[in-house]
């Protein structure tokens, strides 16, 4: 007979166990046990009022019910306040979360029925399980009472069930006014309590965001339109559209007019410009918007409803033509003191380097001298003088011609265009000085003179339209290189302008059978430049036609690549706009269809962030192709212009780019320096730096030179040492290879940009807009260094010259109420991201002060260092004008 089993083994083991080892228990009496013992007395006591409570709540006496029920709650929201670990009263509740529950069940419809219901809410906060939303069912049929006394922790949660409930009730189409009162004291909660952020995104989550014009005030509206504009960065569009219309609501409910501005700039929406000039009645807040506006560079007529008074209208539409800005530029320097005219040798500093490369240096004079022309037009751009181009022709050197005719044939042409450039933005010095060249013979002077016209005026609008009445009668003149100075100086002088007049010039060009290609190519290009962003179906459909006609011989030729570039700028930044044309442009020729695809899809989502646009260029860019194939190139710089917006965009976009070195083809490691050098232009970082500097003895010669020209274009305005150090080495190593130095030279020259007081970067308002113009002088830079040799080494270097488009002088400039110069200390720092933050966090860091005018470097950001004055914009760049304190008093 087997022997009966001791009943006491099994447990006298675990006992046993228990005492020695102490292994967690199954058992969940004996761990109640374990917890009675370690708790203090006053848990104890707690403990057992709740079980008591949980009891009592379950008697069919209603008078007890109600004592028990208010007890507990006194209890549970006496707890609540400290958040640091879950409140005593939940903790000991959790045991009895079931068979509340279940009573809840039972009980009939009644007051008390909804007063456990809002306990049970309470308790669902810690116990329900995931997906069930059971806090916010119970919530649902409590009491009506504040849901804001039962603490912080509570609220967000039920935010957080609202939302998903939300989700689901949208998709079965269910009824959802219940929810939307919840959330109407939820946002009130939040925006009391400093929460604007969660606010806000409980309201992004159930689409509501026009709920928040009620809740606003003057103390939180600023933190929640922060937040709206950084976010509506990360938003897929149409919402990030209507974040943007909410966030300036709400800035034109509390007047703050610039920061309204810059949203109606950022969505290009001219009736919301009009509407901060007529709704602002202070004559000197309308002339800092119309700096504003003129830094964006579009062109806008103000009207007599904007501004009544005849002769203010006109100081204000001169600051809009951006006529104040050669004056201003001058200032700065004269400030920093580098008035003084340098040479291209000053920049070369060929005495560091070995005797080699400066012995060298004789071989291809012509390409050298064409070198040291850009160089000079860089480095002194918009200065007025230098020592090649403006020397008085009694003076000891000879007369000014001399080194004009140091160029050959087409490089005349820069040389001639170059004195536009140093007399940037100067438009009658630099007419008069370009004057003499009208005059000549030589068909390359007179061209560029026509491109240097064009220069001059670049950004600058004036009444009389100089550059359209000197150049217009040279569009349709025989020789093809007239033409081109011609219809590039328009495009570069007009760019964004939309101006009729000159469509009527240049459109007839683009479907004429007997102009030569070079010239349709320019024609289409100036096109979409002056109507960049406008969606214009009239020139659309000339460049499609220009397009159509091209024989097979032509689609090969690397200037052919302008065509889809200008039909691209046409949608620049405009998304959904672009598709009908897309559709159009896969009937194409396969040569140029796809290249054609990719221009347009980059082109319509520069600037977005679009993660989607991003992947289906990654996916273009990862095909293994045959040679032949070119649309890879505008894949690769389209990836860095839909990721520029923003600073995670542009690191994962770096990182993607390194990979594509290791894995693409060769067209595609072409284009991947290029890439580089947009998402960092004017802002030196020195892993980029590091990378570029490695392809730059890359055994591809290609993308050498791309290479290279992005360290120029990385560095462009910033007299980076470091760059310039590389740069000296690269023109030593490269001293054999003519097309190489010639691209270290033009390297050289970016970086030493207007003597270090000039920006590439086409954000500008702490990053926040983008000018559509800046982006199409580098964008077209760039597709031109896709293809290097024919064009930029070929006779159109002076495709370089569309850089122009962007150059901005990266300065902060006080002026008093007449406009004149006015120094005050500022402090200058790096820009710290503070959206969101509690309190009133600093913005900068590491900062040191100066007085103004100031240089202001990527990533850096100003505020004054005084109380007496106030700036009239919150964005301390450009030209601000500043006013009394009148609060301020001496010390």
């Amino acid at each position: 007979m087997a022997p009966t089993p001791d009943p006491n083994s099994v447990g006298g083991g675990a006992r046993k166990d228990e005492a020695s080892v102490k292994v967690p228990s199954k058992d969940p009496k004996k761990k109640d046990d374990k917890k009675e013992d370690d708790l203090s007395e006053e848990d104890l006591q707690l403990k057992q009022n709740l079980e008591l409570y949980v009891e009592r709540v379950q008697d069919p006496n209603p008078d007890l019910q109600r004592a028990a029920l208010e007890s507990m709650r006194q209890e549970i929201r006496a707890s609540t306040s400290s958040m640091t670990s879950v409140p005593k009263p939940l903790k000991f509740l959790r045991p009895h979360y079931g068979t509340l529950k279940a009573f809840h069940q039972t009980m009939p419809a009644s007051d008390l029925k909804k007063c456990l219901s809002d306990i049970l809410s309470v308790l669902a906060l810690t116990m329900s399980a995931e997906g069930q939303r059971e806090s916010l069912s119970y919530r649902l049929i409590g009491t009506e009472g504040d849901i804001g006394s039962w603490g912080h922790e509570y609220v967000r949660n039920l935010a957080g069930e609202i939302a998903q409930e939300y989700t689901k009730r949208q998709s079965e189409e269910a009824p959802i006014d219940d929810l939307m009162e919840l959330v109407q004291q939820i946002v009130a909660f939040h925006m009391k309590h400093n929460a604007e952020t969660e606010a806000v995104d409980l309201l992004m989550d159930v689409e509501d965001l026009d709920l928040l014009l009620e809740h606003v005030d003057k103390t939180n509206f600023k933190r929640t339109c922060n937040y709206l504009t950084s976010a509506a960065k990360y938003l897929p569009g149409p919402d990030d559209m209507l974040v943007l219309d909410i966030s300036y609501m709400i800035y034109m409910k509390f007047e703050e007019y610039p920061n309204a501005l810059q949203i109606a700039l950022f969505l290009d929406n001219t009736q919301y410009v009009k509407q901060v000039f007529t709704s602002c009645a202070n004559l000197l807040r309308k002339k800092q918007f119309c700096y504003m506006i003129a830094r964006h560079g579009i062109t806008f007529e103000l009207d007599d409803e904007m501004v009544a008074d005849e002769d203010d209208r006109e100081a204000l539409q001169d600051i809009v033509n951006n006529t104040k800005l050669s004056e201003g530029y001058l200032t700065l320097a004269r400030d920093i003191e580098v008035m003084e005219a340098k040479t291209p040798e000053d920049i070369y500093k060929a005495h560091l380097l070995d005797g080699r490369a400066s012995s060298g240096a004789s071989v291809d004079s012509a390409r050298q001298n064409l070198a040291a022309t850009f160089v000079n037009a860089f480095v002194n751009a918009g200065f007025g003088q230098d020592k090649l181009m403006t020397v008085p022709s009694d003076s000891t050197t000879g007369s000014s011609g001399n080194w004009l005719f140091k160029n050959k044939e087409h490089g005349k042409i820069s040389a001639a265009a170059s004195l536009g450039m140093i007399q940037l933005w100067d438009v009658e010095a630099g007419l008069a000085q370009l004057d003499k060249y009208f005059h000549s013979n030589d068909n390359p002077i007179l061209s560029g003179a026509l491109l240097g016209v064009g220069i001059v005026n670049s950004g600058i609008k004036s009444d009389c339209d100089p550059a359209l009445a000197l150049l217009g009668d040279y569009v349709d003149k025989e020789d093809s290189s007239v033409r081109i100075g011609a219809i590039m100086g328009l495009g570069i002088a007009y760019a964004g302008s939309q101006n009729d007049q000159i469509r009527s010039k240049l459109s007839p060009i683009l479907n004429d059978a007997k102009a030569p290609l070079d010239v349709i190519a320019f024609a289409s290009l100036s096109l979409g430049m002056i109507y960049v962003g406008s969606c214009n179906e009239e020139v659309a459909q000339s460049i499609i036609f220009a397009l159509m006609d091209r024989s097979e011989a032509e689609l090969g030729d690397a200037l052919t690549r302008f065509l889809p570039l200008g039909l691209g700028l046409l949608y620049l930044g405009k998304q959904e706009s672009v598709e009908a044309t897309a559709e159009v442009s896969k009937t194409f020729n396969e040569k140029i269809r796809k290249y054609c695809d990719m221009t347009l899809l980059s082109c319509a989502y520069a600037g977005t962030g679009n993660v989607l646009k991003v992947q289906d260029l990654l996916a273009q860019c990862g095909e293994h192709l045959e040679k032949g194939d070119i649309h890879q190139g505008p894949a690769v710089l389209g990836l860095a212009m839909v990721a520029m917006s923003e600073e995670l965009g542009i690191d994962m976009e770096i990182r993607s780019l390194e990979r594509m070195l290791q894995y693409g083809e060769q067209n595609i490691r072409r284009a991947v320096p290029l890439a580089l050098g947009l998402l960092c232009i004017s802002n030196p970082k020195v892993t980029v730096m590091d990378t570029l500097s490695r392809l730059s003895h890359d055994t591809d010669s290609e993308v050498a030179m791309a290479a290279i020209i992005s360290l120029g274009l990385i560095g462009a305005g910033t007299n980076n040492a470091r760059l310039a150090g590389m740069l000296r080495n690269l023109s030593s190593y490269y001293y054999k290879d003519a097309s190489l130095l010639f691209c270290v030279r033009i390297a050289q020259g970016l970086v030493h940009m207007g003597k270090g007081l000039l920006t590439l970067t086409p954000f500008h308002s702490e990053r926040f807009l983008l000018s559509p113009t800046a982006l199409t002088g580098i964008v077209t830079l760039l597709h031109a260094c896709l293809d290097m040799k024919p064009i930029i080494l070929g006779k159109y270097h002076y495709v370089l010259y569309f850089l122009v488009l962007a150059m901005q002088p990266r300065m902060m400039l006080t002026v008093d109420k007449d406009l004149k110069p006015l120094s005050v200390p500022v402090r200058v720092g790096q820009a710290v991201d503070v959206v969101g933050q509690a309190g009133r966090p600093k913005t900068i860091t590491g900062f040191q002060t100066h007085s103004t005018p100031v240089l202001l470097a990527a990533g850096e950001r100003a505020e004054l260092a005084t109380d007496k004055y106030i700036p009239l914009s919150p964005i301390l760049e450009g030209f601000i004008i500043l006013e009394e304190n009148p609060d301020y008093r001496e010390e």
